[in-house]
């Protein structure tokens, strides 16, 4: 016998609700909020640099950087990974707002992770792709410096 819509619907609602559960566990309250509700998502189309990596588990991270007076003014990423890969793109790119390439290249994993809080030990790889992706950003913009592509800033 076929669900009714009523039933159909509070099957989804269930569903929904252990998922919702799962992740709260899993990625603490900060980081939920994070994957409930997307920063930094997407290209930025005026970037001076940008850089992106494919892990061993076959997610892409991409960093977008924007200087202005040699400090990140604006910091976005995109990934086709999973959700743990968003969050560390995410908070990988606010963790790069207002920091000079120097203090970028001191920026590790443990960051990203200190900054969500709560993150699935079998996902940490995640943090640590988003950090070499900004990693190759900041190679690529200081680059473009040295061969007179791009202006300081």
């Amino acid at each position: 016998m076929a669900m009714t819509e009523k039933e159909f619907e509070t099957v989804v609602q269930q569903l929904q609700d252990q998922v919702f559960s799962d992740a709260k566990q899993a990625y603490g309250a900060k980081g939920f909020d994070r994957w409930r509700n997307p920063r930094y998502s997407g290209p930025l189309a005026d970037a001076d640099a940008s850089g992106g990596l494919k892990g061993g588990c076959g997610d892409t991270i991409n960093i977008f950087l924007k200087f202005k007076d040699n400090r990140v003014e604006k910091a976005s990423y995109t990934t086709d990974g999973c959700g743990s890969s968003a969050l560390c793109g995410s908070f990988t790119a606010e963790l790069a707002h207002d920091r000079s390439p120097e203090e970028l290249l001191e920026l590790e994993a443990e960051d990203v992770l200190n900054l969500i809080g709560t993150f699935p030990d079998e996902e940490r790889h995640c943090a640590t792709l988003a950090i070499k992706a900004l990693q190759e950003a900041v190679n690529d913009y200081m680059i473009g410096i040295v061969s007179n592509r791009k202006k300081v800033g």
